[in-house]
């Protein structure tokens, strides 16, 4: 079984004192996935490419030319172009697609010496809060394999939790990192909207997406983030401002800080005793060590999911509209004229949540929709983040649970969707306002699944956010 490495660090010593080499890890990375096939986390495992490129870091090491990430075995997930490799966002339609051009973040991943192990499985084209919802399959949580990992970056997490690379690339737009991370004991950051470049990252809802990653570690996440990070001419939406050295500057936060946790996190039947519990241990250690820590009422939480949904539907069905089986991808062999080839293409490749949202983003752009649903929801998301910056004003941070409960049995939501999209209810507000937002776990249940809490803080205070992160992980 492959060594659990707590971070990168950890790892490079181990390689300076002699006990491994990059090789000897990748190995030791590939026969984990091997033997935990069943868990379906990977749809392709990059198996004799990562083993050559790690023979080249190896010697790279030794001459002292090696880049920052050396030693660092990733996965992406599948909606993550890859130049010359498959790409296909887990779905039917984009089944066989090979990817022209790399992303912004391989690039950048590549150029420090990272390697990469294989694309993970997700929901289809992000869609999701369970990774059930893939072409291939669901995948299962390590922890107990009739549970969901989370969604839709799960492949991604549990191929970090069952430790079959040392951290993983997923994307957020309504949690999609932070939920799979709760769900599978691990670290999940989503950045400010507009840190890292989606250049090469098949798009769900463009002004929510974001990619972020799942570690074992803050001084990982610090690192990929600041690695990653940064203006590209080809992502217009990008702050333009210098990326800080987080992971450089990190260092535990021990100022005391003023912290903000919605009561109805507490209060809510649909949120989980073990959660709730969790919750309150934080709080009493947070007061404990003489931080402030308020309950806050967030009037706006009962329209947060669906000003959520409406808008990452609608941008949905805009941005799925290319795949019409004319350019590229899945074509239905029983087309026989234009219409038809549109028609069965699309029927057919899509699966059926992402049908759903691509009627419901249809619905709500609509002509005489349009003003009763979408303009009402973007004039609710600038409520949400203008009160969202004005508390984090008052506050430092705002906590909450990162999802309402622990991992769920796999199919138990299959017949209620609008239930499925209840799970998203503390990770979208930073999604809605474009805050960065942090998954840290935060111990587990009696029945030995991993919890997960939440915190919020300013635009661009990441260094802050990974700071303070690190002082709450050893309360």
């Amino acid at each position: 079984m492959a060594k659990f490495y707590s971070s990168l660090d950890e790892i490079k010593r181990e390689i300076q004192s002699g006990g491994i080499t990059v090789e000897g890890l990748v190995s030791s990375y590939l026969t984990q996935i091997r033997s935990n096939a069943h868990l379906n986390a990977f749809n392709e495992v990059f198996e004799a490419e990562a083993l050559s490129r790690s023979k080249i870091i190896d010697e790279r090491i030794k001459a002292g030319t090696a880049g920052r990430l050396a030693g660092m075995v990733i996965g992406i997930k599948d909606n993550i172009c890859y130049k010359g490799h498959k790409v296909s966002a887990s779905s039917k339609i984009l089944k066989d697609f090979t990817s022209i051009y790399s992303s912004t973040i391989v690039e950048r991943l590549l150029a420090e010496d990272a390697i990469i192990i294989g694309r993970c499985n997700c929901d289809e084209f992000a869609m999701g809060a369970s990774n059930e919802n893939s072409y291939f399959g669901p995948v299962k949580n390590y922890a107990d394999n009739t549970k969901v990992p989370g969604g839709s970056s799960g492949g991604s997490a549990v191929a970090v939790q069952a430790n079959m690379c040392h951290a993983a690339i997923g994307t957020d737009t309504g949690g999609s990192v932070r939920q799979p991370a709760s769900f599978c004991g691990l670290v999940g950051l989503k950045p400010t909207y507009g840190s890292i470049s989606r250049h090469g990252v098949i798009a769900y809802a463009s002004s929510f997406d974001q990619v972020g990653p799942i570690t074992r570690s803050v001084e990982d996440a610090a690192l990929l983030l600041e690695i990653m990070a940064g203006a590209d001419d080809y992502d217009s939406t990008l702050a333009q401002a210098p990326v800080p050295s987080y992971s450089k500057k990190l260092s535990t936060d021990t100022s005391k800080k003023k912290i903000a946790y919605i009561q109805e996190a507490l209060s809510s039947p649909g949120v989980d005793t073990e959660v709730k519990t969790a919750l309150v241990q934080y709080i009493d250690k947070l007061i404990d060590e003489g931080h402030t820590v308020k309950p806050i009422a967030f009037e706006f939480l009962d329209y947060i999911v669906p000003t959520y949904y409406i808008l990452a539907t609608a941008e949905a069905s805009s941005n799925l509209a290319r795949y019409d089986g004319v350019h590229y991808g899945y074509r239905s062999p029983g087309a026989t004229d234009l219409q038809s080839t549109y028609k069965r293409s699309r029927s057919e490749g899509f699966g059926k949540e992402v049908k759903r949202r691509i009627m419901l983003g249809t619905f709500v752009l609509s002509a005489g929709y349009y003003d009763a649903y979408y303009a009402k929801a973007q004039k609710v998301r600038r409520l949400i983040k203008e009160k969202t910056d004005s508390l984090l004003e008052e506050f430092d941070f705002i906590l909450t649970p990162t999802a309402p409960e622990p991992a769920f049995a796999i199919g138990k939501t299959e017949k209620d969707p609008v239930v499925m999209y209840l799970y998203d209810i503390f990770t979208v507000q930073a999604s809605l306002a474009g805050v960065p937002a942090i998954s840290l776990p935060a111990g587990t249940n009696k029945a030995g699944l991993p919890l997960g809490l939440q915190l919020l803080t300013k635009r661009f205070a990441e260094q802050e956010l990974l700071n303070f992160s690190k002082y709450f992980l050893k309360l």
